[in-house]
């Protein structure tokens, strides 16, 4: 019978190939955080507190255009609605732990984890709630640490970069390498193609409330082309 620490590393070494992409990832956020302006403190408080790696990067683009804090959120929030789907499943796996260990199950969420996490639960339905725990929590603690280690490092190596030498260009680059591998059918790439377009159309559009129209149409549409094509013989 495997104990809960087994479980543990099993779900770390699982999650440790992850860690080669969450480490650059996390720098490059960090650089851009100190050209936007944000010390080592507050952008390595930033990771902290979201975790989130999307909705960081565009928080920090809205912050750049000095949008109202309340849209920073709502967008935020937008671009993590994955999460609560995440939540929902989680929750009929580790639904029985106490309150503030599913509080922080909640806080802990990454899409490798999940998919980690989802993957071994089911296919090994008779684990009890303390090895699903343990599992989870060793898929999710390093990637974890070393995204907010790597945004303190970006941080520091952004402030040493001199005024001269502006990245300015780097934000828009990361939002490209950041979607560009999820365009893999073609819903994927007409919401894209929507959002883009009306997002250009809607610019003058003040607090950034055009990125929200834009994103909320580019999903809705994305949806409506994969129902049909699913319901297509």
């Amino acid at each position: 019978m495997q104990s809960s620490r087994h479980d543990f590393w099993a779900g770390l070494w699982g999650a440790l190939p992850f860690c080669v992409v969450v480490a650059p990832y996390g720098i490059v956020f960090g650089v851009l955080a100190a050209e936007s302006g944000l010390d080592i403190l507050t952008a390595t408080a930033f990771s902290m507190a979201v975790i989130a790696g999307a909705a960081q990067f565009t928080a920090l683009s809205l912050m750049q255009d000095q949008a109202p804090v309340l849209i920073v959120i709502i967008v935020g929030l937008a671009v993590n609605l994955r999460m609560a789907l995440y939540s929902a499943t989680l929750a009929t796996h580790l639904g029985a732990a106490p309150f503030w260990t599913r509080a922080f199950v909640a806080y802990a969420i990454l899409d490798h984890s999940f998919a980690l996490a989802d993957q071994k639960f089911q296919n090994e339905p008779d684990m009890s709630l303390s090895r699903k725990l343990s599992f989870y929590f060793g898929a999710t603690s390093l990637v974890a640490v070393i995204w907010v280690v790597g945004t303190g490092f970006g941080a520091w190596l952004g402030a040493q970069i001199p005024d001269w030498l502006a990245l300015d260009f780097a934000m828009p680059i990361a939002f490209i390498a950041l979607v560009a591998p999820a365009l893999r059918s073609l819903p994927h790439v007409s919401a894209a193609f929507t959002a883009a377009t009306l997002s250009l159309l809607l610019a003058p559009v003040p607090y950034g409330l055009g990125l929200i129209v834009s994103a909320l149409v580019a999903l809705l549409l994305g949806a409506e082309m994969e129902r049909r094509m699913r319901q297509t013989p």
